[in-house]
């Protein structure tokens, strides 16, 4: 029955999710609240969150940080809400909706906002014990406490779309070995070309990440208490112990049918251009609709529905007109972090003919972008990994229709952060929101100036989050009292933290996030981050207490995760000097552990393919014959690099070996905001390559000239000279306070060389401090390098003689101390050596 003539408008919304709250949000905008009666249905326990970002709940699993629900929200617009009460019928004829508690409720308008379901291949073992979906906060927090018991130890995730990959990365911050199973040749085949596709695949695999595409699944095999393993079609079984389907999603539309309203062919349910369905009393939004026989599995077109609903609900309560607001299809564009590579698609690269592709493809780099336009020079497509920047400019050009003079130009690599032109407020931010630059811009004007403030203002960074390095970096550029925190759990930068930790002699993570922190638990950034500061003030064990659960992943095991899930071992070789007895040593081990072998460009030895189990074995050996780490899995100082310098040349000038030899005991094991590379060349010719190390020091007849800030990763720099012409001990107090100045005083993940160019003055401010003592923090810089080589203590000698940290090298923690002989390891991927020039021949003959 309709509610009596002028009485508030009855509305039933079933469904609390993301596209479901914004409609509530659009309406309250609207004032359309206080002209209905609201009652929101939700079948989860939780009101509204933050479904994109599931992922970070592993980070510190806090439900509250993802919620999307303002406080006193649904009190202040007199909205009843009801969870974990699902709406199980729906009465078309008598307007009701009938809840699993029994609840009838009655409505003038019903909005359906169902979302979807996961899909789970309907293979044998499915349903069975240890197999998880990803999709609720319920469904994370059964796979974490999975995760935690002791028999398991690998994890697969079967799908490497976007929630699949998603789901691996939270394998992956819960300890696990994680492999990814894909049906498809590639990953992602909706949003990326084989190009994309295999960008990527070469940045998980780094990761650790082991995917297995082309692999159709046949059954799940258990022991009745867990997963065994996958069964292939064609294939070897993989191993595993738990399960994650991430195969897909299919629209809620179960209730719909029920309702006996029209459905799509392949699901979903039918609406017009109103979100209205064959019911007009009846709307459905989000992943639950089909229009014009598309389905939207995205939140920036869920949240345009919401917006559109919105609109006509609101002039159905008040008696208005109808409004002219239609629904005319979102496109699929999409930009995201996955497992922290930047991927982003704009239209469909799949339906795109004609007209001209450009493609940068650097491998070197781990960038790859396709720009597809047609002859009048307007963008049909295009794909972005590694280095998404440009998708803001892309993608409002593929949306206004208007030309790009230089298509090419778009595709030259930006730094992270890069922000459209300033020339053009209308360029879009944040496709979700559908926020201009412009709009972000006045926001800041007005007074916005922290991340939090700009997604409250203007909702820009509230929906999948792909544009919050760009409102970054809008902050940084627009405003003049911009914050700089470390992360949404603390308002201090890096530098902050570290004189805070430094001065007040802080110990422990929990007692900084506690003393500092603005949100509670902790994320994949400020742990490592305090975690580094906390070693490098302390000069400790790096794995005792607390700080073993701070590390990255490389340092859990005190070795480098390879893309197959074995280590590598790189004992550290100070100048490339080894003794004959040494390498015998190295090639003794490698030879019995069947480690494959490789000398590097920092003059080193790197053994690879060594399980966990073997790694304290091999690094007992090593130990004894005088090896130490060599630091090559933590951010720290790596090689310095040398030639044979006066002793062995007929150029050198001094004895380059001595002093890489001398640098490198001398700083090795410091933690820093990123990894350090020295080098020491023996004359001018330069054979060390010092100018493109951090720290590189050139022999001259009248003693040393020192370079600083060169490196040659992803955005080569040439070393700029601080000083000319020093003696030994002039150079080791320089460089002294160079490195303990950059620890203190660089950002995260941030190499001396972009450190150097941030700051005000450059190389000249670095020199005054360094060389002239401008600050007065001279003798208090070189005291804090001496506390670090008196604390010296190599990590691996440590942890072999402490049997409580032995403990966590096991590849099986329900293994017996000695190894079960009938228990086979195979590797999946065998490294491939080049032809030597006679088994050429021997195949060409």
């Amino acid at each position: 029955m309709p509610s009596a003539p002028g009485s508030p408008l009855r509305l039933v919304v079933i469904g609390n999710g993301m596209v479901g709250h914004r409609l509530l949000v659009s309406l309250a905008e609207a004032g359309a609240t206080r002209a209905m009666a609201i009652t929101v249905v939700g079948g989860e326990t939780r009101p509204a969150y933050d479904r994109v970002g599931l992922s970070s709940w592993f980070a510190g699993r806090d439900a509250g940080a993802l919620s999307l629900v303002e406080p006193g929200f649904f009190g202040d617009h007199g909205i009843r809400l009801l969870l974990g009460d699902p709406a199980v019928a729906i009465d078309r004829e008598a307007r009701t909706v009938t809840t699993a508690s029994g609840e009838v409720l009655r409505y003038d308008r019903l909005v359906l906002a169902t979302g979807s379901r996961p899909f789970v291949p309907p293979v044998p073992g499915h349903d069975g014990p240890g197999c998880f979906v990803y999709r609720t906060i319920d469904d994370l927090e059964a796979i974490a406490a999975a995760a935690d018991r002791p028999s398991v130890r690998r994890g697969v995730v079967v799908g490497g779309g976007l929630l699949g990959l998603e789901a691996a990365n939270a394998l992956l911050q819960l300890g696990l070995e994680t492999h990814v199973v894909e049906f498809a040749p590639r990953l992602m085949p909706v949003q990326l070309d084989e190009g994309g596709s295999a960008t990527l695949l070469r940045h998980i695999e780094r990761l650790g990440v082991q995917v297995h595409t082309s692999c159709a699944t046949q059954a799940i095999e258990n022991d009745g208490t867990q997963p065994t393993a996958l069964a292939f079609d064609g294939r070897e079984p993989l191993a595993t112990d738990l399960v994650v389907f991430s195969a897909g999603i299919r629209p809620d539309d179960a209730l719909a049918r029920s309702a006996s309203l029209d459905v799509g062919e392949r699901g979903g349910v039918l609406v017009d251009d109103q979100l209205r369905t064959s019911d007009p009393a009846v709307l459905a939004v989000g992943e639950c609709a089909v229009v014009a026989g598309r389905h939207f599995g995205l939140v920036a077109p869920g949240y345009q529905m919401a917006r559109v609903a919105a609109v006509h609900l609101a002039a159905a309560a008040f008696g208005a007109p109808e409004p002219e607001d239609r629904f005319v299809g979102g496109d699929l564009s999409t930009k995201l972090k996955l497992l922290g590579v930047e991927v982003a698609n704009v239209g469909s690269v799949h339906e795109a003919e004609g007209g001209h592709r450009l493609v940068w493809d650097d491998p070197v780099a781990g960038t790859y972008q396709r720009l597809d336009v047609d002859d009048g020079g307007r963008v049909r497509a295009a794909v972005l990994v590694g280095d998404s920047s440009a998708f803001g400019p892309i993608l409002d050009r593929f949306r206004s229709g208007r030309a790009l003079d230089d298509p090419g130009a778009l595709l030259k690599p930006a730094p992270t952060g890069a922000v459209p032109a300033a020339a053009d407020p209308s360029a879009g931010i944040c496709s979700c929101e559908n926020v201009s630059r412009g709009a972000v811009c006045g926001a800041i004007a007005e007074g916005c100036d922290t991340l939090k403030a700009l997604k409250a203002t203007t909702r820009a960074g509230t929906g999948c989050g792909g544009c919050v390095p760009i409102l970054e970096g809008l902050l940084r550029t627009e405003s003049a009292t911009a914050a700089t925190g470390l992360c949404e759990h603390f308002g201090h930068s890096r530098v902050e933290l570290y004189d805070l930790i430094r001065v007040r002699r802080h110990a422990t993570f929990a007692e900084v996030l506690d003393r500092y922190g603005v949100a509670p638990g902790g994320c994949e950034v400020c742990k490592p981050t305090v975690a580094s500061i906390l070693a490098s003030l302390d000069n400790g064990y790096i794995l005792d207490g607390e700080q073993a659960a701070l590390q990255d992943s490389n340092d859990h095991f005190l070795a480098n995760i390879q893309k197959d899930g074995t280590y590598s071992v790189v004992p550290r070789v100070p100048g490339g000097e080894i003794t004959p007895e040494g390498l015998i040593a190295i090639g003794e081990v490698a030879r019995d552990f069947d480690l494959y072998t490789k000398i590097t460009g920092g003059q080193r030895i790197d053994l690879f393919g060594a399980r966990v189990e073997q790694l304290p074995v091999i690094w007992r050996r090593l130990v004894d014959a005088g090896f130490e780490s060599g630091h090559a899995y933590g951010k720290s100082l790596r090689t310095v690099k040398s030639c044979v310098g006066s002793n062995w040349c007929r150029y050198g000038v001094q004895d380059s070996t001595a002093m890489a030899i001398l640098l490198e005991e001398r700083y090795r094991g410091i933690r820093s905001p990123h990894k350090i590379k020295m080098a020491v060349s023996g004359c001018a010719r330069e054979c060390a390559e010092a100018q493109s190390k951090d720290v590189g020091v050139i022999a001259t007849e009248k003693g040393w000239n020192l370079w600083v800030g060169g490196n040659g990763g992803m955005r080569p720099r040439h070393a700029e000279l601080l000083a000319e012409d020093l003696d030994d001990e002039s150079l080791i107090r320089s460089i002294d306070r160079f490195v303990e100045l950059y620890v203190r005083s660089a950002d995260r993940l941030q190499r001396t060389a972009s450190w150097i160019e941030a700051l005000d003055g450059g190389i000249d401010h670095v020199r005054a401090v360094v060389m002239d003592d401008s600050l007065g923090l001279g003798a208090e810089l070189e005291e804090a390098m001496e506390a670090h080589v008196a604390a010296y203590e190599c990590e691996w000698a440590a942890t072999l003689e402490d049997p409580q940290r032995l403990a966590r090298f096991v590849t099986f923690v329900n293994a017996p101390d000695e190894p079960d002989p009938t228990v086979v390891f195979v590797r999946e991927r065998h490294q491939i050596r080049p032809a030597r020039p006679d088994e050429l021949v021997g195949a060409m003959a």
